[in-house]
């Protein structure tokens, strides 16, 4: 089946492209190229000797987006990964982001929806529930108001989905509200590349393991955890990537039990930021240089998913320990700092 993966050239959306395309489909990737090289390709091919179909084009543009599906009337199914995604930045500039975020998301289901039947399947986030009421996090767990115009965007963006699954019966949508992607291809032809200053965790781990970051801040070590530093449920990138091929893969054989669906995709485990600098002590060989300062405005205490209903009714469960992740995530640091 041909699929578009929107954002492909990204850290996740490239992890999914490689196992749609060794699960057996035809990939065609659509980026803007705006957080991600067009280099990413040749990671790809040297992964699964298959050069996906590459367009580059921003999705804000409503005629582009209807160009493309005009001359792509074969697409089995979208899997959309574009999207800004600093929750920072979104403080910053919370127009950028509502744009970016929510008109391509629109543009995207007006094309499918013009269609007799389609399948998309949307990346979500554990953002929507806030510091949740009880750990692990449910699915049924309420959806607290967003701490950032990012978070909003992903909880917006459901909302859409959700409304126009129940204006079209043709679309067949699942979001998957994952957890805290980590690690790389264990190939290490393709990871997490953020341009820039890192605003997650664990590049910057690996960066200031390598000298180019001074240090690494843990934001606050007073929190109500066994020792005192925030808990997130941190997946392996190609277990996440597994899951959106699982999910696609379930709508193409019907087995939805409704035309929307909803999936946590973590690993049902939480670890503290100090567990995770321990993990990478232990795989990585090297001490890290990190400093204790104050807490982070709008850091939950503790998010850990409950994967039952995505182990039981998608069939998915994850397989790598934080270990694996922490390692595979040192050797892509190691590899693109060698080039």
């Amino acid at each position: 089946m041909k699929v578009l993966v929107t954002g492909g050239l990204g850290f996740i959306g490239s992890h999914t492209s490689v196992e749609l395309q060794q699960a057996g489909h035809s990939v065609v990737i659509i980026d803007d190229c705006s957080n991600a090289s067009e280099s990413v390709l040749d990671g790809i091919v040297a992964i699964t000797g298959i050069r996906p179909e590459f367009v580059r084009m921003d999705l804000r543009d409503k005629a582009a987006v209807r160009t493309f599906f005009q001359k792509h009337p074969d697409l089995g199914g979208v899997i959309h990964f574009a999207a800004s995604k600093a929750v920072g930045e979104s403080v910053e500039k919370p127009l950028l982001y509502y744009e970016n975020n929510l008109c391509s998301l629109v543009y995207l289901l007006q094309e499918l929806t013009a269609r007799p039947e389609a399948r998309f399947i949307f990346s979500s986030s554990c953002t929507v529930y806030g510091q949740a009421d009880s750990l692990p996090i449910t699915e049924s767990a309420p959806v607290k108001p967003a701490e950032s115009p990012y978070g909003n965007t992903k909880q917006v963006g459901e909302e859409i989905i959700r409304d126009t699954c129940a204006a079209h019966e043709g679309l067949q949508a699942i979001s998957l509200r994952y957890f805290n992607p980590i690690g790389a291809h264990p190939s290490a032809e393709i990871g997490e590349l953020p341009l820039g200053v890192p605003q997650n965790l664990v590049p910057y781990i690996t960066q200031t393991a390598m000298g180019i970051r001074k240090e690494l801040s843990v934001f606050g070590d007073d929190y109500p955890t066994e020792d005192g530093t925030c808990i997130r449920d941190y997946i392996h990138v190609v277990d996440l990537a597994r899951a959106h091929v699982v999910a696609l893969e379930r709508l193409i054989a019907g087995d939805n039990s409704a035309n929307y669906e909803v999936f946590n995709v973590g690993t049902g485990t939480g670890s503290s930021v100090m567990e995770v600098i321990q993990s990478f002590e232990r795989e990585s060989g090297r001490k890290l240089n990190y400093r204790v300062v104050g807490r982070r405005p709008g850091d939950v205490v503790a998010a850990y998913a409950d994967t039952s209903r995505a182990r039981e009714v998608l069939g998915w469960e994850a397989l790598s320990t934080l270990d694996d992740a922490m390692r595979s995530a040192w050797a892509w640091e190691q590899k693109i700092r060698a080039l």
